[in-house]
């Protein structure tokens, strides 16, 4: 070839080579520039992502644990006590809880439990920080690539805070906090408190919780006598009690299900290098020999029903005042070693407990139910205080833990009971009438409402014509009831009994079903009559009452003062919390009347010597619930008395009256006489018109007569007499011209009366022995 050529060769071979070598060159430079601008755009992200979940966390996460380990001393039982005669706290009650758990100390706790808990369930536990990033993004990456929301990935640390907060739910945001928590959390405790903790904490199926109680229940052993293969057993039912549990009734081998699971552990412990070969190869092959503990079949003690009263008010306030959810809360009062006590007179309930538990100690109904069992609640408290001293809420024995409590759960129609509550003092703190104001208790041709078609009827089916506001209440008039509420309307009765009365049970406004049907209180027949539309508690209905006797001054109700926390610090203040209801001088004017309605009225029954008792009776829709709500210097006492499905009932006295009497005359024994102030009257008002011309004659109508009342049996023996049998010195009522036969006041001595004063009653006598007591109607 020639030399020429050869150059030429060699210098397009160079040309190509560089060519090539530039083409390379550039490919290799686009594809760095690519890379490289991928992974900025993926360091920005990166850094933007950052960023963000940096300003989400701050602004939205908690980074603090809600509860500290030192709201949780699960081997303390809280205690409630109450105060004796002499003033010094005894021990009510002791709390049991359904869980059972037995706390054990770290250094009790056997090297294999503790090892088999870390194997199994956070084998890096020792090194991290409270997170686990290892597992943390794999199970991030799970539940993103497998769109689920079982985050797993939890550590021991992890699995602690969620098993005191109970909070459990499948949300980013709760496992993120969870997260935060258990970073915050290590910072705190040590490995070992946080181990010792977790293993007293969890459960173990059965209502056992932790280590000690779970050795005691299947194996009847203390726990640091298990062998490795026993705990290796026990730790393994922590990942699904229903599921490995040996006594576990939900699968067909329990028994074989937790060998399973304790040969898993087993080989993990051993892979870890926590055990030998010789010790994983003896622990496998070890024969497991379940049994019960001892404890596992101890009584579970019943509470009265005020204890109950008492647990379910202190977890409210844990919950609301403290802020505690209720799973935490339920559990620091039955595992906090809390201090609570309580408002209990021991020995008023004492007398209370003698008549509720035995029930031929009530009244005797002429005509009983064939197949239920009379049924009556009670609750008797310190209006100034509003301290509950004495609670039942059945008949008879108690033989379970809060079941039904007819003195706090049940809502039954307080009938006229209502009325001095929505009626008569709103109207005469408003000025509208005043005890010697005229009224025409007629019928409805003659007698017209102004905000509705509808009238009651009164329960003699008859009408007194004229008479005055303290005749009308002594006498439980409806029609006038339904009068005073029409000039106050039914939503300023409302207001008082909701507003300042502490009432919840009244149902504003309410939508029902899919007929859209429009349930209210707010209306004639609630408001004047009691008919509400889901009835009252007895509670209620006893604190509203307290504000008659404390000069208008309504409390609520409470039956504890204050709780401790295991150490002694001060966790709960349950202090009186009142609301000004109504002017001194209406309770004053409220006092007086229901005086009369007890001595003179259809409250005869409740009366006692000794004491001025004021009290107003009730009477559901066709008698099927009896109602007195009475009070004295000293106590209020409400008692409802009805049967379980309502059912009519037959007495020849109010039986609530009769209970009233028997509870508070002997309590009352030895206190000195404490009356109330005479109030001051004032001129009648001419609210319902000029009716000084009327004719008070009582005009009939002829409406249906009600359903008529059997004879008794052959020879009834009625309860006792609604009068007492000496007659004390009289007190002037402020009526100024009583027609019926009085019966004698309960007042020892008249009180000093202010001018104007009203004209004294007719001379005092003995009135003869009813045959039947007046019975009222709230229809």
């Amino acid at each position: 070839m020639k030399p020429d050529k050869k150059k030429k060769l060699r210098r397009v071979a160079r040309f190509g080579a560089h060519a090539a070598k530039e083409t390379v060159g550039g490919a290799l430079r686009l594809v760095l520039k690519v890379a490289l601008s991928v992974l900025l755009i993926f360091l920005c992200t990166g850094l933007l992502f950052t960023c963000i979940f940096a300003v989400y966390a701050k602004n939205t996460l908690s980074t603090n644990l809600d509860i500290s380990l030192s709201d949780y001393q699960l081997s303390l039982s809280s205690t409630i006590y109450y105060k004796d005669s002499d003033g010094v706290y005894q021990e009510l009650t002791v709390l049991q809880s359904d869980e059972t758990r037995f706390w054990v100390d770290y250094d009790e706790m056997p090297w294999y439990i503790k090892k088999a808990a870390v194997a199994i369930e956070d084998k890096r536990f020792e090194e991290h920080k409270g997170v686990d990033w290892y597992r943390t993004a794999g199970a991030f990456v799970n539940m993103f690539l497998g769109m689920k929301n079982d985050f797993g990935g939890s550590t021991i640390t992890q699995q602690l805070i969620k098993n005191l907060t109970k909070e459990d739910d499948a949300t980013v945001q709760r496992k993120l906090q969870e997260i935060f928590r258990a970073l915050d959390f290590e910072k705190t405790y040590t490995k070992e408190e946080i181990l010792e903790w977790y293993l007293n904490a969890i459960y173990f199926g059965e209502g056992h919780y932790g280590v000690g109680a779970a050795a005691n229940l299947y194996f009847g052993k203390e726990v640091s006598e298990l062998s490795l293969a026993e705990c290796a057993a026990i730790i393994g039912i922590t990942n699904n009690p229903s599921l490995y549990s040996p006594y576990s009734e939900r699968v067909e081998d329990p028994v074989g299900n937790n060998k399973e699971r304790q040969e898993i552990i087993l080989r993990e412990m051993y892979e870890q290098n926590m055990i030998s070969h010789e010790e994983y190869t003896q622990a496998v092959a070890e024969k497991l020999v379940f049994r019960r503990g001892e404890n596992e079949s101890a009584p579970v003690p019943i509470y009265s029903y005020y204890e109950e009263v008492v647990i379910q008010d202190v977890l409210k306030d844990l919950i609301e005042v403290k802020g505690y959810s209720s799973e935490a809360a339920r559990h620091l009062l039955y595992n906090g070693g809390l201090k609570i006590y309580c408002c209990l007179d021991m020995d008023i309930q004492n007398q209370m407990d003698e008549i509720y538990t035995n029930p031929e100690n009530l009244p005797v109904s002429w005509m009983p139910s064939q197949t239920q069992q009379l049924q009556s609640a009670c609750v008797l408290l310190d209006p100034y205080t509003g301290e509950i001293k004495a609670l039942q809420g059945g008949v008879g024995e108690k033989v379970r833990n809060f079941g039904y409590n007819n003195a706090t759960d049940a809502k039954r129609s307080p009938g006229s009971s209502i009325k001095p509550l929505t009626a008569y003092a709103p109207a005469l703190e408003l000025g509208l009438v005043t005890q010697t104001t005229l009224v025409d208790d007629g019928p409805p041709d003659k007698v017209h409402l102004s905000g509705t078609t509808w009238y009651p009827f009164n329960d003699d089916y008859d009408y007194a014509g004229v008479i005055t506001i303290a005749d009308a209440l002594r006498t439980s008039r409806n029609t006038v009831a339904a009068q005073l509420v029409d000039k106050l309307s039914p939503q300023t009765s409302f207001d008082f009994l909701t507003k300042k009365l502490g009432v919840t049970s009244a149902v504003e406004y309410r939508v029902v079903g899919e007929t859209g049907q429009i349930q209210s209180d707010i209306a004639y027949a609630p408001m004047a009559l009691g008919a509400l539309t889901d009835g009252i508690t007895v509670r209620e209905m006893a604190q509203a009452y307290s504000a008659f006797p404390n000069d208008g001054v309504f409390t609520y109700s409470r039956v504890y003062t204050h709780v401790e926390d295991a150490s002694g610090n001060l966790l709960l203040d349950n202090a009186p919390e009142t609301i000004v209801a109504f002017k001194a001088n209406t309770a004053r004017n409220i006092s007086s009347m229901l005086t009369n309605a007890v001595a003179y009225g259809t409250g005869g029954a409740a009366w006692f010597g000794g004491q001025q008792v004021c009290g107003k009776t009730g009477t559901g829709h066709d008698n099927t619930d009896r109602y007195f709500v009475g009070y004295t210097g000293y106590y209020v006492c409400a008692v409802w008395c009805g049967y379980e499905i309502p059912e009519r009932m037959y007495f020849y006295y109010n039986p609530a009256c009769q209970i009233f009497k028997s509870i508070m005359e002997p309590i009352h024994e030895g206190l000195e006489y404490k009356g109330f102030p005479y109030p001051v009257i004032g001129a009648p008002t001419k609210i319902f018109g000029d009716l000084e011309k009327e004719t008070p004659t009582p005009k009939p109508t002829p409406t249906p007569s009600p359903t008529p009342t059997p004879s008794p049996s052959p020879t009834p023996t009625p309860t006792p007499k609604p009068t007492p049998t000496p007659t004390p010195k009289p007190t002037p009522t402020p009526t100024p011209t009583p027609t019926p036969t009085p019966a004698p006041t309960p007042t020892p001595e008249p009180t000093p009366e202010p001018t104007p004063t009203p004209p004294p009653p007719p001379e005092v006598t003995e009135p003869p022995e009813p045959t039947a007591e007046p019975v009222e109607s709230d229809t």
